[in-house]
């Protein structure tokens, strides 16, 4: 990577103040194939195809020119700020947006055709990774998966072509449905402001009408003012939310829309606009066009793969370790074969060898005491490399505390410090088991708790930055002149009917009555209790009894199979086959790092595709970061999210982010690219949209880094800083190169909506350390409404995105219950390295503004118990009010359990907040499972949830002993409880699923832990209410702990100010 250059990030960036006012011309060097040097001064807003005309110009008066031939032939080189060569096919790019790292310009030849390397160029910029770094990759799993999703995405293109109409809105612009089953909200005949063109017109309907009825309707009534026959209008119109690009349209209720349930919940009146099909289908014919450039191009195929190379057969060999900048030391590998997190025999450990980097060992075999006919197919070789130290005496200090972390006293006298671990699968691709030679660059960072070192659930890809990484050299042997393939699947099924054949057939399963007591037991623990190896024993002779009565604990049976033995694989591989169909729900359980096998994960993603849009949706970021386990790149899990993606925008765009938003981590690098690649190829309409956000929002860390130099420079007088820092923003987002790329976007927090253009004088940067920056928007299709988006850069806000998820759960599952508690779960989007977008919430405040406009003196303002009821008053009154505080009661009953149930600390005044109409939400989650901040080892937080009086204050309307009130909203608290108990499963395996994601307080089994303490699992209902109503009398009672905190914020906080 190159070093920052902040002079040359700003003369890209803008004209800004704090850029001392930056020419529009910028002096370019061009290298032209001739020879020929050129420097010229050209615009720096300049579009690449007008840089190319300008340089033709200039070239015709420079000898060779006539050797140079067509101008379209030729394209421009650069190297980007990733100090990667860029081919820039796409010449409608801007030079202030291409950025490259120095102001040069080499002119290249095209080799193939124009539209197959235009649409190359523009996928590689959308996801980060140029599509030459690809070809580049010598690997031929790599190329064959490219190969077989550049034929699929081929075929998905002309499929989409032949798309009807309405089939195309059905995948495009499908509107959000609520789960069926849920309770319809009581009044059936409700008022809907529908606006017809430029007129509003009021009907009142029915919530079980049909979009089509109600559309019927509108039409007739626009019809009596403006006269054409009525017949004119059938088929000529569509419903559209008013603002956003979400159509209503099929044979559902009205209520059943989640539009029109959030309205009809709030009392207010649903706007929707009738939409004349020409103007939708001008959008429909616009993609086809697009699609049809490209799918009925003449181009060459793509190139054939290469022949893969001969393999032979395992158990390996190792030869040599060059270690990075190492003192003299004695060194040893471990080595240990994995199945999931199973052991699959006992490890292998070298003997030492000595060196300063170098370390060789000769004729040191490792062997394994298993069988090559009992390993599994996803069967990982895991190695440890670690240096052997003797024992020292305990030192007071330490230059590194990191080192003693990590030490593990292996035998008396010996110190063993980790230095390096890698995995690499058995089997590759093909099923082939491994043979040769191979170098393994490792990695050096090591995970806590690891059981002999080693590191099963790491990555199998190797480190790329080969120049820094411990080198591991290995060899894998030859059994035989043959490769050694993994037998197919119907190999294993006529393996496990012969065993069937042979054994008693008698003895399989039907235990007595004592066996199925202690089975159902052992089949209702939660997914984090271990099983001992009688249990184990239990499980599977007990296994067709599991099927018939306990389907759901398919998981439990499979931590039970001695994956080491292929006897009883084959067998578990038969029962999968007439094994039930498990929910959705369930089933995302089997994606755990724990059940690596295929075909456990095909059976799997088979029972995930009976989930809806929704659902999926719900899950998306869970099922994005289990492809980390995936060991090869063509898998079940693949195919079935892109297959989604492809029929649903809207679940395309957010896999789109999830995994935009890591590509820059190099363990999943390549893989993501590779999805990315083939999500573009069978998408193309949606590639110029996703671009356009790519770019506004580089547009915006620009800003940004612009605001973080200038306050930098400033940092000595405060008030000078703000005033010149907030200029310069303005004054950037003015210019017509970040206006127009900020301007007619789709939000990447909602896809739906359409972002016209910013309302700069209401923008602003936020006064936190990485000066976050307060972007509002004006709604395209909705005039006067505004949307606000705050920008971060420098914070990663994957765990934000991760609680937000989890909160939008527990509201779907208190509905489903008939419990609506109003959460407010807003939108929160990780974009790429520590930075994202966080959703505005409209007219809402912090309870700290709320007290502090209420006093003078900020140390009395959070005792203050009447400020939020009388802030409430000012903007409720008569009814409203009442509406208001019901909605407050609500929302602090939802929060209070939500936060008590994820552990979610750093609760002061500013990260809860209070809508106008009186949803109390809270907001940054910079701390969950219970890592609560502490100063001088004491913990500052030390109530369960927030409960404070001044929120019982509104709960109880302002009366004092109001019991009835206070007691209907604990009744809330206990009912949301128990409601989040019975699916206390289904958060652990959310949260395990998260585990590899590399979130700060999300790293290892025991931070999930917190939850099942904390959900009571493993308890009766009784017993959990009980301790539960513990914790709600430990909050009301210590709630002037929280007070007093709060305090101090607001003292801290003004004299920030």
């Amino acid at each position: 990577m190159p070093p920052a250059m902040t002079d040359l990030l700003d003369i890209w960036a803008a004209h800004s103040p704090l850029a001392g006012h930056a020419p529009d011309q910028i002096t370019v060097d061009f290298l032209l194939p001739t020879g020929i040097y050129i420097q010229m001064d050209v615009p720096r807003e300049a579009t690449i195809q007008h840089i190319k005309l300008l340089l033709w110009k200039q070239a015709q008066t420079l000898p060779l020119f006539p050797a140079l031939g067509e101008m379209e032939s030729y394209m421009f080189e650069c190297v980007n700020q990733a100090a990667v060569h860029e081919e820039l096919e796409d010449e409608t790019r801007r030079l202030c947006d291409v950025r490259p790292f120095l102001p040069v310009l080499k002119l290249v030849t095209r080799n193939c055709g124009r539209a197959e390397r235009l649409l190359d160029s523009k996928i590689g910029v959308l996801i980060g990774k140029g599509l030459h770094e690809l070809d580049a990759i010598n690997d031929q799993e790599v190329k064959d998966f490219r190969s077989k999703m550049f034929r699929l995405s081929e075929e998905r293109m002309q499929r989409v072509q032949k798309m009807s109409f309405s089939e195309w809105l059905q995948a495009c612009f499908s509107p959000q449905l609520e789960p069926a089953g849920t309770t319809i909200t009581d009044g059936v005949n409700e008022q809907f402001s529908l606006l017809v063109f430029q007129d509003s017109a009021s009907l009142k309907v029915s919530s079980s009408c049909t979009p089509t009825e109600l559309m019927e309707q509108a039409v007739r009534k626009w019809l009596t003012t403006h006269g054409p026959e009525e017949e004119a209008w059938r088929g000529q119109y569509v419903l559209r939310l008013s603002h956003c690009l979400e159509f209503l349209f099929g044979d559902h209720p009205l209520i059943q829309y989640k539009y029109i349930r959030t309205c009809m919940q709030a009392k207010e009146s649903p706007h929707l606009t009738l939409v004349h099909n020409s103007t939708v289908k001008a959008m429909f014919d616009k993609e086809m066009s697009t699609i049809g450039a490209v799918v009925n191009r003449k181009s060459s195929n793509p190139p054939l793969p290469l022949p893969p190379k001969r393999r032979h057969p395992t158990v390996n060999k190792m030869n040599k370790l060059i270690l990075q900048s190492f003192l003299l030391v004695q060194v040893q590998v471990r080595a240990g074969l994995f199945h999931g997190t199973e052991l699959l025999c006992k490890p292998a450990v070298s003997s030492e060898s000595s060196g300063r980097s170098d370390h060789m060992w000769k004729e040191n075999t490792l062997e394994f005491d298993i069988s090559v006919s009992d390993l599994p197919r996803m069967t990982r070789l895991c190695f440890a490399i670690y240096a052997v130290m003797d024992k020292v005496k305990k030192q007071k200090s330490t230059k590194n505390p990191h080192i003693n972390k990590y030490q593990t006293i292996r035998k008396a006298g010996k110190v063993h410090y980790p230095i390096a671990w890698v995995n690499t699968m058995v089997f590759d691709y093909k099923g082939q088991l491994k043979t040769g030679d191979i170098n393994l660059h490792c990695w050096s960072s090591f995970p806590d708790e690891l059981e002999e070192m080693l590191n099963p659930i790491g990555t199998i890809q190797t480190n790329p930055y080969t120049e820094n990484a411990t080198a591991l050299y290995i060899h894998f042997p030859e059994y035989s002149s043959h490769p050694v393939v993994f037998p197919p699947f119907d190999k294993i099924l006529e393996k496990a009917a012969e065993i069937a054949r042979a054994s008693d057939c008698g003895t399989m399963g039907r235990g007595g009555k004592k066996f199925h007591i202690e089975l159902k037991e052992i089949m209702e623990r939660d997914p984090l209790s271990q099983l001992c190896e009688n249990e184990k024993d239990l499980i599977w002779t007990l296994r067709y009894d599991c099927r018939e009565n306990f389907p759901q604990s398919l998981p439990k049976l499979l931590l039970s199979v001695k994956w080491s033995k292929h006897e009883d694989m084959a067998q578990l591989q038969a029962l999968l086959q007439i094994w039930p169909k498990l929910s959705p729900r369930d089933a995302l359980e089997l994606l755990d790092f724990n059940y690596p096998d295929q075909y456990v994960r095909e059976y799997a993603v088979r029972c995930l595709r009976d989930m809806s849009n929704e659902e999926l949706s719900q899950y998306l970021l869970q099922l994005v970061q289990v492809l980390r386990y995936e060991p090869y790149y063509d898998c079940a899990l693949t195919h079935f999210l892109l297959e989604r993606a492809q029929g649903n925008r809207k679940i395309g765009h957010f896999l789109f982010w999830h995994l935009r938003s890591e590509i820059h981590m190099p363990a999943v690098s390549i893989q993501f690219a590779l999805i990315l690649e083939s999500y573009c190829r069978s998408c193309i309409p949606h590639i110029e949209i996703l671009k356009k956000q790519v770019e506004a929002l580089s547009k915006l860390k620009s800003v940004n880094e612009l605001i973080k130099l200038g306050t930098t420079k400033n940092a000595r007088s405060k008030t000078k800083e703000a005033m010149l820092t907030k200029e310069a923003m303005m004054t950037c987002l003015r210019q017509s190169g970040y206006s127009e790329t900020l301007s007619d976007l789709h939000s990447p927090l909602n896809p739906h909506i359409l972002l016209s253009g910013i309302n700069v004088e209401r923008c602003r940067y936020m006064d936190s350390k990485m000066k976050p920056l307060w972007i509002v928007y004006n709604n395209k299709l909705m005039t006067g409404d505004n949307l606000g988006i705050i920008f971060k850069n420098g914070d990663d806000l994957r765990q934000d995105m991760l609680t937000l998820q989890i909160l939008r759960l527990m509201d779907l599952l208190w509905k489903e219950a008939n419990l609506d508690l109003r959460i407010v779960p807003y939108g929160c989007l990780a974009t790429g390295d520590r930075a994202g977008l966080i959703e505005v919430v409209s007219s809402a405040d912090t309870i700290a503004n709320i007290q502090l406009t209420s006093s003078n003196v900020a140390a009395a303002a959070a005792f203050n118990k009447d400020a939020l009821l009388n802030w409430l008053k000012e903007r409720n009154s008569g009814d409203a009010l009442d509406r208001a505080i019901e909605e407050f009661t609500l929302s602090c009953a939802g929060y209070c359990v939500a936060t008590y149930v994820l552990g979610i600390g750093d609760r002061h005044s500013d990260n809860i907040m209070v809508r106008s109409t009186g949803q109390l939400f809270h907001i940054d989650f910079g701390h969950i499972l219970g890592n609560f901040k502490s100063k001088f080892g004491i913990k500052r937080e030390r109530v369960p949830f927030i409960l404070t009086h001044d929120f019982i204050h509104v709960i109880q309307q302002g009366k004092t002993g109001y019991t009835e009130k206070f007691g209907s909203f604990r009744q809330y608290c206990e009912e949301a409880y128990l409601i989040l108990r019975k699916n206390g499963n289904l958060f652990i395996t959310l949260f395990a699923l998260m585990l590899t994601a590399g979130l700060p307080e999300l790293t290892s089994v025991k931070d999930i832990q917190y939850l099942k303490d904390s959900l009571a699992l493993g308890k009766t209902d009784d017993e959990a209410l009980k301790q539960f109503r513990q914790k709600f009398d430990e909050a009301l009672r210590e709630s002037w702990t929280t007070k007093v905190n709060w305090m101090a914020h607001n003292v801290a906080k003004d004299n920030r100010s």
